[in-house]
Parts: C-alpha cells; sequence; structure tokens
C-alpha cells in the first residue's frame, strides 16, 4: 500500500518550484498526497528564512505539523540557516523532525522519506504528467531558470541558503515551458534569484532547442519563449529583472506584444530596492540610481505600454530623510506602475546589521507608510488613464458576478485585480484561463472593473 505525505510548501515562488520536484518525484514513486494532517503517514514542510516574520511563519508550521501528526521533515531556505556554534536551527528549536535539508534538495528529501516512509513496491512512473506536479492553477505555472545569486548585497542572505548562480540548460528550461504551455498553461512567469544574468556563471554556453544551436542569455532564452508562447497563444511574465544594459535588447519582443496579443509580456519586474547611489553603495547594489532613471525611460519609449513592478526598503541603516525624499522623488519621475515596500528589517547572518546609524523603528514604518501613499498615488492615477480602453483579461476564476482576472501588467498574487461584469448575454460564460478582452469602465484602488 503506498505511503500518504501530507505537504506545506511556504515562501516565493523559486520554493513553489522546489516543492513541485518534490511532489513529481513522490507522485512517480506512488506515494499518495494528504489533505490533512490525521491522513497524513508524514508531513514535509518546505520553509522560508528570508526575514524574520518568514522564520516565524516556517516554525510556527513545523510546530503545527509536529504537534498533529509527530513526523515531520523540513526542507526549504530556513533548512540552511545555523545558529551561532554552527548548530542546526530549526533541529534546536523542535528536536523531533526526523530530517532537515536545505533548499533545491530533492534528492535529499526523498532519501529521508525513503528512510521513514519505504516507498511503494513497483511504482509507475507513467501515472505522472510530463509537467510534474504543480501547486498554481491549470492556466499558469512558474519556470525556474536559474539557482542562486552572484550578488552579495548586504541585507540579503539568500547566496549563504541557496548560493551562487547556476543556470539550468537552455534546452531543458525550453523544453520544459514547451511542455507546460501544450499541457494548457496560459501564461508562464519566469522566475529566478538574477533573470538577467541567466548563462553567466557557465559563459553563456550554447545550447540546442528544437534542432538549432542557442546561447544559454537572457535574449536568446526570451527570444524562443517569446515564439514558443505564440505558438500557443499563451503569455511570458519576467521577474526579478536587474537592469543590466543588456535588458534594453528584449524590448523591442515586448513591443511586438500590441500587435499579437500574445508572447512576452510588456511587464517589468525589477527588485531596485533604492534611488540614491549613497544607499545602494551601502546595500551593495549593481547599479546607480541615476542609470536606472535613464534607463527606464528609455524603456518607456522603447515600449510605452510597459508596466514596471518594484520593490523597495524604507529606513535602510544610514538612510537620511533626504536620501529618502530622492527616493519619492525617483518613484515619481520612474513613473512605477507597481511599488512595494518593506520597512527594513535586521536578517540574521546580513552585514546590514553592522552598519551605522541605524534607522528607528517607529521612522522606518512611518518612510514606508509615506512610500505607500505615494506609490498608490501613482498607481491609481495610472491606471485612471486606461478607463474606456479595452484591454485583455486573462480569467483566473468565476463567480456569480462574473469574472475575476488580470492585465497584462498583473502578476498573480502580487499586483492588482480585474472585476469583469456578467456578460450581456446570459449564454456566454467565462472560464478559468481564457484570455478575453474588455473595455475597462471605472477603477478602484490598484484594481479595475470592466465588461465585455
Amino acid at each position: 500500500m503506498a505511503g500518504t505525505i501530507g505537504f506545506i510548501s511556504l515562501g516565493c515562488p523559486k520554493a513553489l518550484v522546489d516543492s513541485e520536484l518534490i511532489l513529481t518525484q513522490l507522485s512517480a514513486e506512488g506515494y499518495e498526497t494528504a489533505k490533512d494532517y490525521s491522513g497524513a503517514d508524514l508531513v514535509i514542510v518546505n520553509t522560508c528564512g528570508f526575514i524574520d516574520s518568514a522564520v516565524e511563519e516556517s516554525l510556527t508550521a513545523i510546530g503545527e505539523a509536529l504537534a498533529e501528526n509527530g513526523k515531520v521533515i523540513v526542507t526549504g531556505c530556513l533548512g540552511a540557516k545555523k545558529n551561532a556554534d554552527g548548530s542546526d536551527l530549526i533541529q534546536s528549536i523542535h528536536p523531533k523532525v526526523l530530517a532537515v535539508t536545505g533548499p533545491h534538495a530533492t534528492d535529499e528529501v526523498m532519501q529521508a522519506i525513503h528512510l521513514h516512509l519505504p516507498k511503494p513496491h513497483d511504482p509507475f512512473v507513467d501515472l505522472v504528467p510530463p509537467i510534474g506536479i504543480k501547486l498554481t492553477p491549470k492556466h499558469y505555472a512558474y519556470l525556474k531558470i536559474s539557482e542562486g545569486c552572484n550578488h552579495r548585497c548586504t541585507f540579503c542572505i539568500i547566496p549563504s541558503l541557496r548560493g551562487d548562480l547556476v543556470s539550468r540548460p537552455i534546452g531543458d528550461v525550453l523544453l520544459e515551458a514547451k511542455r507546460l504551455f501544450e499541457s494548457g498553461v496560459k501564461e508562464l512567469l519566469v522566475v529566478s534569484q538574477d533573470t538577467s544574468a541567466y548563462g553567466v556563471d557557465i559563459q553563456y554556453r550554447t545550447g540546442f532547442w528544437d534542432g538549432k544551436p542557442v546561447k544559454t542569455r537572457m535574449f536568446d532564452l526570451v527570444n524562443a519563449l517569446n515564439q514558443i508562447a505564440r505558438e500557443h497563444e499563451a503569455w511570458v511574465r519576467l521577474h526579478y529583472v536587474y537592469p543590466y544594459p543588456h535588458v534594453d535588447d528584449i524590448l523591442p519582443l515586448m513591443a511586438e506584444f500590441a500587435e499579437y496579443g500574445y508572447g512576452v509580456l510588456p511587464y517589468l519586474d525589477i527588485p531596485l530596492q533604492h534611488a540614491h547611489p549613497d544607499v545602494l553603495k551601502r546595500m551593495k547594489r549593481p547599479a546607480s540610481g541615476e542609470k536606472n532613471l535613464e534607463r527606464i525611460l528609455a524603456w518607456r519609449t522603447a515600449c510605452p505600454e510597459l508596466v514596471i513592478r518594484s520593490t523597495f526598503i524604507a529606513g535602510f541603516p544610514g538612510e537620511t530623510e533626504a536620501e529618502f525624499d530622492y527616493l519619492l522623488n525617483f518613484l515619481e519621475e520612474a513613473q512605477i506602475d507597481r511599488a512595494g515596500c518593506f520597512a527594513y528589517s535586521p536578517v540574521d547572518g546580513a552585514t546590514a546589521n553592522l552598519l551605522e546609524n541605524p534607522v528607528p523603528v517607529d521612522v522606518r514604518e512611518e518612510r514606508r507608510a509615506r512610500f505607500m501613499a505615494k506609490a498608490e498615488e501613482i498607481s491609481v492615477k495610472r491606471l485612471t488613464k486606461k478607463i474606456g480602453k479595452r484591454i485583455q483579461v486573462l480569467i483566473d476564476r468565476v463567480d456569480e458576478s462574473g469574472g475575476i482576472g488580470r492585465t497584462i501588467g498583473d502578476a498573480p498574487e502580487i499586483d492588482g485585480l480585474v472585476r469583469v461584469l456578467p456578460a450581456s448575454k446570459p449564454s456566454k460564460r467565462y472560464r478559468a484561463g481564457e484570455i478575453i478582452r474588455a473595455t475597462v469602465i471605472s477603477s478602484q484602488g490598484h484594481d479595475l472593473i470592466a465588461e465585455t
């Protein structure tokens, strides 16, 4: 009889992909998944260890799984964290866990499972779909193109958790993308720690796709994904794009979206974190504020439909009021469509903790609030300009009030939504995963109201 396993997946889309890989291997070996603790022979918790609140959430989830089930295997970023004496952080807090591994450790997780819950006899690999097991809705999926990061930003501990950049072979990435589109995926979200650096670690080695040589680098990848997506009338959305000069080359591809309606979206998720050159220097970020603004303005000229989302940190150690005002001015000049902001929070092991002149907590929170008020003001103004225009909407779900979907400028779970009013014809029903055209009739905060 097959063993039954419960699964809890926390953290970012990269962690979600790790969870999908583990679930795919479990299914391949004949294991079953449980919907609750009581129905599971053991539980796997995929953790996040980036910021304090994520660490607390992960530790709480582990404790709950231990209390409810008793047999728990831990994986993910928090699994790589150590105490000051070098001992395992998780096992020092939850000594009853069966095993602890770090991120992207499918083999190690499977070994631990085999030890505590031997795999079923004669598993049928063909029970697993070609795309593996996905935790996202059927119409969109994440595509991880690399692991790790070569940057050493002072506020971040990702390299110590996930290591340096390791790019996946471009042929493997494109094959996975093709299979996902063939399975019915309508939106592919490209993720990594640094999408712009794809291939740097292997000196842009030549791979092969569709019988032709192709370089392992960002432009070649995006160009190929663009063509595959158009063939399947689907979208490709780029995340975690650093504003390096070679990113300029993909803007013409994005500008073509208006003509085709499919392919790579005119959307860039750029983790800028700040704008003032001195703050960026203390952060050890790979670009200066002035160059970022120049580049963004040039991108908007090359692709007027471009939507930019970004995240920022308010109250970084040493940040003066003048430097924060500089950030607010940058936000206005760059017209960032979707902006998120975190009040700086010390992360155990980050070198930023050693910087001088820490900003008081209440000032950090006050600046974050001011930033978000400015960001919302910009977002609302930009959305108001869409009223009366015809837009594409990818329907995510359907209810009695019509459909809930997203525009080309909205990534799932982090950006805005579009509420599409019921169709005028009673016989017309929207379907999840369907891309429709609708007219914007009003806006509400970060969201839009539209009708067909």
